[in-house]
Protein backbone atom coordinates (compact mmCIF):
# COMPACT_ATOMS: atom_id res chain seq x y z
CA UNK A 1 0.00 0.00 0.00
CA UNK A 2 1.44 3.35 -0.82
CA UNK A 3 0.53 5.76 2.10
CA UNK A 4 2.01 8.92 0.77
CA UNK A 5 -0.77 8.79 -2.51
CA UNK A 6 -4.40 10.67 -2.75
CA UNK A 7 -5.44 6.69 -2.90
CA UNK A 8 -4.13 5.66 0.17
CA UNK A 9 -5.10 8.39 2.00
CA UNK A 10 -8.61 7.73 0.60
CA UNK A 11 -8.78 4.22 1.23
CA UNK A 12 -8.27 4.96 5.08
CA UNK A 13 -10.99 7.44 5.31
CA UNK A 14 -13.07 5.73 3.44
CA UNK A 15 -12.63 2.72 6.09
CA UNK A 16 -13.13 4.94 8.82
CA UNK A 17 -16.19 6.11 7.92
CA UNK A 18 -17.66 3.26 7.70
CA UNK A 19 -16.58 1.85 10.44
CA UNK A 20 -18.23 4.66 12.25
CA UNK A 21 -21.24 4.30 10.49
CA UNK A 22 -23.60 5.47 12.94
CA UNK A 23 -21.83 8.82 14.21
CA UNK A 24 -20.51 9.88 10.88
CA UNK A 25 -24.07 9.56 9.44
CA UNK A 26 -25.57 11.65 12.80
CA UNK A 27 -22.85 14.44 12.07
CA UNK A 28 -23.31 14.48 8.66
CA UNK A 29 -27.12 15.15 9.07
CA UNK A 30 -26.09 17.78 11.67
CA UNK A 31 -23.94 19.59 9.18
CA UNK A 32 -26.53 19.17 6.58
CA UNK A 33 -29.19 20.98 8.55
CA UNK A 34 -26.59 23.26 9.56
CA UNK A 35 -25.00 24.04 5.55
CA UNK A 36 -29.21 24.36 4.09
CA UNK A 37 -30.07 26.71 7.12
CA UNK A 38 -27.05 29.34 6.30
CA UNK A 39 -27.74 28.91 2.75
CA UNK A 40 -31.17 29.57 3.51
CA UNK A 41 -30.84 32.35 5.84
CA UNK A 42 -28.69 34.79 3.18
CA UNK A 43 -30.40 33.69 -0.30
CA UNK A 44 -33.80 33.70 0.78
CA UNK A 45 -32.95 37.38 2.75
CA UNK A 46 -31.65 38.78 -0.41
CA UNK A 47 -34.64 37.24 -2.63
CA UNK A 48 -37.46 38.93 0.17
CA UNK A 49 -35.16 42.33 0.23
CA UNK A 50 -34.92 42.44 -3.92
CA UNK A 51 -38.74 41.37 -4.06
CA UNK A 52 -40.21 44.12 -1.57
CA UNK A 53 -37.89 46.67 -2.72
CA UNK A 54 -36.86 46.47 -6.08
CA UNK A 55 -39.42 43.75 -8.04
CA UNK A 56 -41.62 45.66 -10.45
CA UNK A 57 -45.05 46.88 -9.09
CA UNK A 58 -46.44 49.04 -12.13
CA UNK A 59 -46.97 52.06 -9.96
CA UNK A 60 -44.12 54.92 -9.46
CA UNK A 61 -45.93 56.48 -6.83
CA UNK A 62 -49.17 56.05 -4.52
CA UNK A 63 -50.83 59.37 -3.14
CA UNK A 64 -52.87 58.69 -0.03
CA UNK A 65 -54.29 60.54 3.13
CA UNK A 66 -51.50 62.44 5.06
CA UNK A 67 -49.57 59.72 7.40
CA UNK A 68 -47.12 57.09 7.10
CA UNK A 69 -45.93 56.19 3.76
CA UNK A 70 -45.04 52.51 4.50
CA UNK A 71 -48.02 52.41 5.56
CA UNK A 72 -49.60 53.57 2.28
CA UNK A 73 -47.41 50.98 0.04
CA UNK A 74 -48.13 48.27 2.09
CA UNK A 75 -51.94 48.72 1.45
CA UNK A 76 -52.15 49.84 -1.28
CA UNK A 77 -49.49 47.82 -3.41
CA UNK A 78 -49.24 44.76 -1.36
CA UNK A 79 -52.37 44.36 0.38
CA UNK A 80 -51.19 43.92 3.48
CA UNK A 81 -52.12 46.87 5.84
CA UNK A 82 -54.89 49.07 6.95
CA UNK A 83 -55.67 52.17 5.12
CA UNK A 84 -53.83 55.30 6.45
CA UNK A 85 -57.50 56.80 5.61
CA UNK A 86 -59.41 58.07 2.56
CA UNK A 87 -59.05 60.98 0.38
CA UNK A 88 -61.71 62.98 -1.25
CA UNK A 89 -62.42 61.93 -4.76
CA UNK A 90 -61.18 65.44 -5.62
CA UNK A 91 -57.55 64.03 -5.70
CA UNK A 92 -58.20 61.27 -8.37
CA UNK A 93 -59.79 63.57 -10.29
CA UNK A 94 -56.74 66.39 -10.70
CA UNK A 95 -54.14 63.08 -10.73
CA UNK A 96 -56.39 62.07 -14.02
CA UNK A 97 -56.63 65.71 -15.43
CA UNK A 98 -52.75 66.09 -14.98
CA UNK A 99 -51.73 64.74 -18.70
CA UNK A 100 -48.93 66.62 -18.46
CA UNK A 101 -47.05 64.56 -15.33
CA UNK A 102 -49.68 61.75 -15.13
CA UNK A 103 -49.59 58.89 -17.63
CA UNK A 104 -51.92 56.63 -15.26
CA UNK A 105 -54.11 57.34 -12.16
CA UNK A 106 -56.13 54.59 -10.83
CA UNK A 107 -58.33 54.83 -7.70
CA UNK A 108 -58.49 51.97 -5.18
CA UNK A 109 -61.25 51.35 -2.20
CA UNK A 110 -60.55 49.09 0.14
CA UNK A 111 -62.74 47.94 3.20
CA UNK A 112 -64.11 44.62 2.52
CA UNK A 113 -63.17 40.85 2.13
CA UNK A 114 -64.41 37.54 1.18
CA UNK A 115 -62.47 34.72 3.42
CA UNK A 116 -60.07 36.77 4.36
CA UNK A 117 -58.74 38.14 0.58
CA UNK A 118 -59.19 41.72 0.04
CA UNK A 119 -61.56 43.35 -2.00
CA UNK A 120 -59.97 46.61 -3.87
CA UNK A 121 -62.51 48.53 -6.03
CA UNK A 122 -61.37 50.09 -8.64
CA UNK A 123 -61.93 51.02 -12.84
CA UNK A 124 -61.85 49.03 -15.58
CA UNK A 125 -58.24 50.57 -16.48
CA UNK A 126 -56.75 48.27 -14.28
CA UNK A 127 -57.40 45.52 -16.67
CA UNK A 128 -57.11 47.82 -20.24
CA UNK A 129 -54.08 50.48 -19.45
CA UNK A 130 -52.39 48.91 -16.28
CA UNK A 131 -48.73 47.15 -17.20
CA UNK A 132 -48.05 45.53 -13.53
CA UNK A 133 -44.40 44.63 -15.53
CA UNK A 134 -43.11 46.66 -18.79
CA UNK A 135 -45.50 45.07 -21.86
CA UNK A 136 -47.77 43.25 -19.71
CA UNK A 137 -50.86 43.45 -18.74
CA UNK A 138 -53.42 41.32 -16.47
CA UNK A 139 -54.89 38.47 -18.40
CA UNK A 140 -58.17 36.71 -17.79
CA UNK A 141 -58.59 33.14 -18.18
CA UNK A 142 -60.58 31.35 -20.89
CA UNK A 143 -64.25 31.73 -20.76
CA UNK A 144 -64.09 35.29 -18.60
CA UNK A 145 -63.99 38.46 -19.03
CA UNK A 146 -63.34 42.16 -17.10
CA UNK A 147 -66.03 42.95 -14.69
CA UNK A 148 -68.75 45.41 -16.38
CA UNK A 149 -68.62 49.18 -13.92
CA UNK A 150 -72.60 49.29 -13.73
CA UNK A 151 -73.00 45.65 -12.35
CA UNK A 152 -72.14 43.65 -9.41
CA UNK A 153 -69.71 41.70 -11.07
CA UNK A 154 -66.02 40.38 -9.72
CA UNK A 155 -62.63 39.61 -11.12
CA UNK A 156 -60.73 36.93 -8.68
CA UNK A 157 -56.98 36.39 -8.38
CA UNK A 158 -55.33 32.97 -8.94
CA UNK A 159 -54.67 32.53 -5.59
CA UNK A 160 -58.07 33.63 -4.09
CA UNK A 161 -59.65 31.07 -7.12
CA UNK A 162 -57.27 28.13 -5.58
CA UNK A 163 -57.80 28.73 -2.23
CA UNK A 164 -61.43 29.61 -1.98
CA UNK A 165 -62.93 27.76 -4.29
CA UNK A 166 -64.68 30.40 -6.38
CA UNK A 167 -65.16 29.51 -10.17
CA UNK A 168 -66.63 31.29 -13.02
CA UNK A 169 -70.40 32.13 -12.54
CA UNK A 170 -70.33 32.18 -8.70
CA UNK A 171 -71.95 33.93 -6.49
CA UNK A 172 -70.46 35.51 -3.23
CA UNK A 173 -71.43 37.61 -0.96
CA UNK A 174 -68.27 40.41 1.01
CA UNK A 175 -67.88 40.78 4.02
CA UNK A 176 -67.11 43.70 5.88
CA UNK A 177 -63.72 44.49 7.65
CA UNK A 178 -60.04 43.65 6.28
CA UNK A 179 -60.28 40.46 8.74
CA UNK A 180 -62.67 37.71 7.71
CA UNK A 181 -65.64 37.97 10.41
CA UNK A 182 -68.60 35.60 9.59
CA UNK A 183 -70.95 38.03 11.25
CA UNK A 184 -70.04 41.17 9.06
CA UNK A 185 -71.68 40.09 5.89
CA UNK A 186 -73.24 42.03 3.23
CA UNK A 187 -76.03 41.20 1.87
CA UNK A 188 -74.79 42.37 -1.65
CA UNK A 189 -74.60 39.48 -4.43
CA UNK A 190 -71.47 39.60 -6.91
CA UNK A 191 -70.72 37.33 -9.64
CA UNK A 192 -67.72 36.19 -10.52
CA UNK A 193 -67.28 37.00 -14.30
CA UNK A 194 -63.25 36.40 -14.68
CA UNK A 195 -60.37 34.69 -12.79
CA UNK A 196 -56.85 36.25 -13.70
CA UNK A 197 -54.06 34.61 -14.84
CA UNK A 198 -51.47 34.21 -12.02
CA UNK A 199 -48.91 37.13 -12.26
CA UNK A 200 -46.89 36.06 -9.12
CA UNK A 201 -47.15 39.22 -7.48
CA UNK A 202 -49.43 40.52 -4.79
CA UNK A 203 -52.48 40.93 -7.00
CA UNK A 204 -53.28 37.52 -7.44
CA UNK A 205 -54.56 37.78 -3.77
CA UNK A 206 -57.00 40.43 -4.75
CA UNK A 207 -60.91 40.33 -5.74
CA UNK A 208 -61.57 43.39 -8.17
CA UNK A 209 -64.72 44.93 -8.21
CA UNK A 210 -65.82 48.33 -10.08
CA UNK A 211 -65.31 51.13 -7.48
CA UNK A 212 -69.10 52.18 -7.54
CA UNK A 213 -70.02 49.25 -5.92
CA UNK A 214 -67.95 49.54 -3.04
CA UNK A 215 -69.64 53.27 -2.59
CA UNK A 216 -73.00 51.29 -3.02
CA UNK A 217 -72.32 48.14 -0.76
CA UNK A 218 -75.28 47.98 1.72
CA UNK A 219 -74.30 49.23 4.98
CA UNK A 220 -71.52 51.44 3.83
CA UNK A 221 -71.56 54.93 5.01
CA UNK A 222 -70.07 57.45 2.88
CA UNK A 223 -68.90 60.68 5.17
CA UNK A 224 -66.91 62.75 1.74
CA UNK A 225 -68.60 66.40 3.11
CA UNK A 226 -68.20 65.09 6.62
CA UNK A 227 -72.05 64.40 7.20
CA UNK A 228 -72.90 60.83 7.21
CA UNK A 229 -74.46 60.00 3.75
CA UNK A 230 -76.00 56.36 2.50
CA UNK A 231 -76.44 56.00 -1.11
CA UNK A 232 -80.35 54.53 -1.66
CA UNK A 233 -81.16 51.99 -4.92
CA UNK A 234 -79.83 53.70 -8.27
CA UNK A 235 -79.42 56.84 -6.91
CA UNK A 236 -76.32 58.73 -8.77
CA UNK A 237 -73.54 59.43 -5.46
CA UNK A 238 -72.72 63.19 -5.59
CA UNK A 239 -68.92 63.75 -5.80
CA UNK A 240 -68.32 65.04 -2.65
CA UNK A 241 -69.59 61.93 -0.76
CA UNK A 242 -66.85 59.72 -2.89
CA UNK A 243 -63.80 58.58 -1.67
CA UNK A 244 -60.64 57.09 -2.12
CA UNK A 245 -57.97 54.66 -0.09
CA UNK A 246 -55.37 55.25 -2.75
CA UNK A 247 -54.93 56.77 -6.15
CA UNK A 248 -51.99 54.57 -7.89
CA UNK A 249 -49.87 56.92 -10.36
CA UNK A 250 -47.75 56.06 -13.65
CA UNK A 251 -45.48 58.88 -14.13
CA UNK A 252 -44.51 60.27 -17.69
CA UNK A 253 -41.38 60.99 -16.54
CA UNK A 254 -39.16 60.95 -13.07
CA UNK A 255 -39.40 64.32 -13.56
CA UNK A 256 -42.99 64.71 -13.01
CA UNK A 257 -42.41 62.77 -9.22
CA UNK A 258 -39.89 65.19 -8.09
CA UNK A 259 -43.10 68.06 -9.41
CA UNK A 260 -45.70 66.16 -7.87
CA UNK A 261 -43.27 65.28 -4.70
CA UNK A 262 -42.76 69.17 -3.85
CA UNK A 263 -46.71 69.97 -4.58
CA UNK A 264 -47.77 67.09 -2.30
CA UNK A 265 -45.16 66.43 0.29
CA UNK A 266 -43.48 69.78 0.91
CA UNK A 267 -46.59 71.90 0.70
CA UNK A 268 -48.59 70.76 3.54
CA UNK A 269 -51.41 69.51 1.68
CA UNK A 270 -53.76 66.96 3.44
CA UNK A 271 -52.15 64.09 1.11
CA UNK A 272 -49.04 62.18 1.19
CA UNK A 273 -47.10 61.66 -2.00
CA UNK A 274 -45.12 58.04 -1.70
CA UNK A 275 -42.78 58.02 -4.18
CA UNK A 276 -40.32 56.11 -5.14
CA UNK A 277 -42.16 53.18 -3.64
CA UNK A 278 -38.44 51.03 -3.54
CA UNK A 279 -37.24 53.48 -1.24
CA UNK A 280 -40.24 53.11 0.83
CA UNK A 281 -40.11 49.61 1.29
CA UNK A 282 -36.06 49.99 1.98
CA UNK A 283 -37.22 51.63 4.92
CA UNK A 284 -39.12 49.21 5.96
CA UNK A 285 -35.90 46.33 5.78
CA UNK A 286 -33.93 49.25 6.81
CA UNK A 287 -35.80 48.71 10.39
CA UNK A 288 -36.09 45.03 10.45
CA UNK A 289 -32.35 44.57 9.56
CA UNK A 290 -31.44 43.41 13.41
CA UNK A 291 -33.82 40.77 12.82
CA UNK A 292 -31.26 40.10 9.46
CA UNK A 293 -28.55 40.30 11.83
CA UNK A 294 -29.66 37.87 14.57
CA UNK A 295 -30.84 35.45 11.99
CA UNK A 296 -27.06 35.26 10.47
CA UNK A 297 -25.65 35.16 13.89
CA UNK A 298 -27.88 32.19 14.55
CA UNK A 299 -26.81 30.60 11.31
CA UNK A 300 -22.88 31.18 12.20
CA UNK A 301 -23.73 29.71 15.57
CA UNK A 302 -25.39 26.37 14.40
CA UNK A 303 -22.71 25.94 11.79
CA UNK A 304 -19.81 26.79 14.77
CA UNK A 305 -21.51 23.71 17.02
CA UNK A 306 -21.63 21.42 13.63
CA UNK A 307 -17.89 21.91 13.79
CA UNK A 308 -17.32 21.00 17.28
CA UNK A 309 -19.67 18.08 16.95
CA UNK A 310 -17.08 17.12 13.91
CA UNK A 311 -14.40 17.42 16.25
CA UNK A 312 -15.95 15.47 19.06
CA UNK A 313 -16.98 13.10 16.52
CA UNK A 314 -13.87 12.04 15.87
CA UNK A 315 -12.01 13.10 18.67
CA UNK A 316 -14.14 10.17 20.69
CA UNK A 317 -12.54 7.67 18.36
CA UNK A 318 -9.35 8.79 18.89
CA UNK A 319 -8.54 6.08 21.52
CA UNK A 320 -9.54 2.95 19.88
CA UNK A 321 -7.92 3.84 16.99
CA UNK A 322 -4.22 4.41 18.05
CA UNK A 323 -3.77 0.74 17.84
CA UNK A 324 -4.64 1.46 13.72
CA UNK A 325 -2.41 4.64 13.56
CA UNK A 326 0.47 3.07 15.25
CA UNK A 327 0.25 -0.21 12.74
CA UNK A 328 -0.16 2.04 9.74
CA UNK A 329 3.55 3.78 11.06
CA UNK A 330 5.09 0.60 11.37
CA UNK A 331 4.32 -0.71 8.40
CA UNK A 332 6.12 2.92 6.50
CA UNK A 333 2.83 5.47 7.29
CA UNK A 334 4.87 8.88 8.19
CA UNK A 335 3.23 11.16 10.84
CA UNK A 336 2.03 13.69 8.31
CA UNK A 337 -0.04 10.62 6.62
CA UNK A 338 -1.59 10.18 9.99
CA UNK A 339 -2.78 13.98 10.37
CA UNK A 340 -3.65 14.51 6.66
CA UNK A 341 -6.11 11.30 6.92
CA UNK A 342 -7.83 12.58 9.80
CA UNK A 343 -7.97 16.34 8.59
CA UNK A 344 -9.44 14.65 5.47
CA UNK A 345 -12.21 12.78 6.70
CA UNK A 346 -13.32 15.65 8.59
CA UNK A 347 -13.43 17.62 5.69
CA UNK A 348 -15.26 14.78 3.98
CA UNK A 349 -17.66 14.86 6.64
CA UNK A 350 -18.06 18.32 6.11
CA UNK A 351 -18.48 17.64 2.11
CA UNK A 352 -21.00 14.82 2.42
CA UNK A 353 -22.90 17.43 4.58
CA UNK A 354 -23.25 20.00 2.43
CA UNK A 355 -24.51 17.98 -0.34
CA UNK A 356 -26.98 16.64 2.16
CA UNK A 357 -27.57 20.58 2.62
CA UNK A 358 -28.93 21.84 -0.68
CA UNK A 359 -32.21 19.02 0.05
CA UNK A 360 -31.93 20.64 3.41
CA UNK A 361 -32.25 24.28 1.69
CA UNK A 362 -34.53 23.74 -0.37
CA UNK A 363 -36.86 22.02 1.45
CA UNK A 364 -36.60 24.77 3.74
CA UNK A 365 -36.73 27.26 0.65
CA UNK A 366 -39.93 25.58 -0.90
CA UNK A 367 -41.69 25.96 2.48
CA UNK A 368 -40.44 29.34 3.12
CA UNK A 369 -41.54 30.66 -0.34
CA UNK A 370 -44.71 28.85 -0.15
CA UNK A 371 -45.91 30.73 3.03
CA UNK A 372 -44.64 33.92 1.40
CA UNK A 373 -46.80 33.47 -1.66
CA UNK A 374 -49.71 33.15 0.53
CA UNK A 375 -49.46 35.58 2.84
CA UNK A 376 -47.87 38.41 0.56
CA UNK A 377 -48.39 37.01 -2.88
CA UNK A 378 -44.69 37.86 -3.47
CA UNK A 379 -42.99 35.00 -4.97
CA UNK A 380 -39.63 33.82 -4.36
CA UNK A 381 -37.25 31.35 -6.74
CA UNK A 382 -36.27 28.79 -4.73
CA UNK A 383 -34.04 27.60 -7.23
CA UNK A 384 -32.56 31.08 -8.21
CA UNK A 385 -28.30 31.70 -7.77
CA UNK A 386 -26.43 33.64 -4.40
CA UNK A 387 -23.38 33.55 -3.84
CA UNK A 388 -23.79 31.92 -0.42
CA UNK A 389 -24.54 28.65 -2.48
CA UNK A 390 -20.85 28.45 -3.40
CA UNK A 391 -19.42 30.39 -0.37
CA UNK A 392 -21.28 28.84 1.92
CA UNK A 393 -20.25 25.02 1.35
CA UNK A 394 -16.97 25.80 0.92
CA UNK A 395 -16.26 27.65 3.68
CA UNK A 396 -18.40 24.49 6.18
CA UNK A 397 -16.11 22.35 4.42
CA UNK A 398 -13.05 24.18 5.49
CA UNK A 399 -14.29 25.02 9.30
CA UNK A 400 -14.55 20.70 9.02
CA UNK A 401 -11.10 20.30 8.09
CA UNK A 402 -10.12 22.70 11.32
CA UNK A 403 -11.92 20.97 13.40
CA UNK A 404 -10.08 17.65 12.26
CA UNK A 405 -6.62 19.38 13.48
CA UNK A 406 -7.62 18.57 17.15
CA UNK A 407 -7.49 14.78 17.04
CA UNK A 408 -4.91 15.46 14.12
CA UNK A 409 -2.37 16.20 16.07
CA UNK A 410 -3.62 13.74 18.80
CA UNK A 411 -3.18 10.80 16.09
CA UNK A 412 -0.35 12.57 15.22
CA UNK A 413 1.28 12.15 18.55
CA UNK A 414 0.81 8.11 18.89
CA UNK A 415 3.47 6.32 19.81
CA UNK A 416 4.21 3.24 17.92
CA UNK A 417 5.83 1.23 20.43
CA UNK A 418 3.58 1.38 23.36
CA UNK A 419 1.02 0.49 20.92
CA UNK A 420 1.37 -2.35 19.24
CA UNK A 421 2.28 -4.22 22.39
CA UNK A 422 -0.11 -7.03 22.83
CA UNK A 423 -3.00 -6.78 25.26
CA UNK A 424 -3.64 -8.92 28.16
Amino acid sequence: MSFLGPAGLSLIVRRSLRRHALSTTVTVLSVALAAGLTMAVFALQSQTHKAFTGGPVGFDAVLGARGSKLQLVLNSVFHLETSPGNLPWAFYDAMKKDRRRVALALPMAVGDNYQGYRIVGTTDEIFTKFEYQAGKTFEIEEGGRYFDSEKNEAVIGSVVAERTGLKLGDIFQPYHGLVYDESMIHQDDYVVVGIKKPTNSPSDRVIWIPIEGVYRMSGHVLRGSGEAYEPQDGEAIPMEHREVSAVMLKFRSPQAGFSLDQTVNKQGTAATLAWPIGNVMAELFEKLGWMSKVLAIVAYLVVFVTAGSILASIYNTMNERRREFAILRALGARRRVVFSAIVLEAAAIGFLGCLLGFLAYLAISVVTASIIRTQTGVVLDPFSYHPVLLWGPLGIVALAALAGVIPALKGYATDVASNLQPHS
